[in-house]
């Protein structure tokens, strides 16, 4: 009886854990950068929310016609001129190239809601995934005249 030669079975067994430990390492890195971006992005988003918000309590209408009773007048124009001014100031879009935004203006409850997106390019790629990803953050802020 022959005896089979069992050299070498082992190698591809450590060839296979190799890549597993290695996809392991590049989904642990690209998630910390979404997640670190991600961060940014909302620091990002409640600034720009807030100083939105606060437009409407430090505008021209306030010092022309005195602060109304509840909730601040805001118009939609004025808060994304306003975002605009706040991301270009910050310096959010050199921090973030290619961020964009959107603005939601509820007037019932003078609630401004900003929404950032911007391109994550991931540090590491594993086979099959996209090379940039999409990463958002949502921040809001009211303000109400109190007496």
């Amino acid at each position: 009886m022959r005896r089979r030669d069992e050299a070498g079975t082992t190698t591809p067994l450590i060839v296979g854990f190799a890549l597993v430990l290695a996809m392991a390492v590049a989904m642990v890195v690209d998630v910390s950068a979404a997640y670190l971006q991600r961060q940014g992005l909302d620091t990002v988003a409640d600034g720009a929310a807030l100083r939105a918000a606060d437009l409407g309590a430090t505008g021209e209408e306030v010092y022309g016609g005195g602060v109304p009773q509840g909730r601040l007048d805001l118009s939609l124009e004025s808060v994304r001129g306003s975002v605009r001014e706040f991301l270009a100031g910050s310096g959010a879009y050199t921090t973030y190239p290619g961020l964009s935004f959107t603005v939601d203006l509820d007037r019932t409850t003078s609630t401004v809601t900003v929404h950032v997106t911007a391109p994550l390019d991931l540090p590491l790629t594993v086979p099959g995934s996209p090379d940039v990803a999409t990463i958002g953050a949502t921040g809001s802020a009211v303000v109400v005249a109190e007496r």
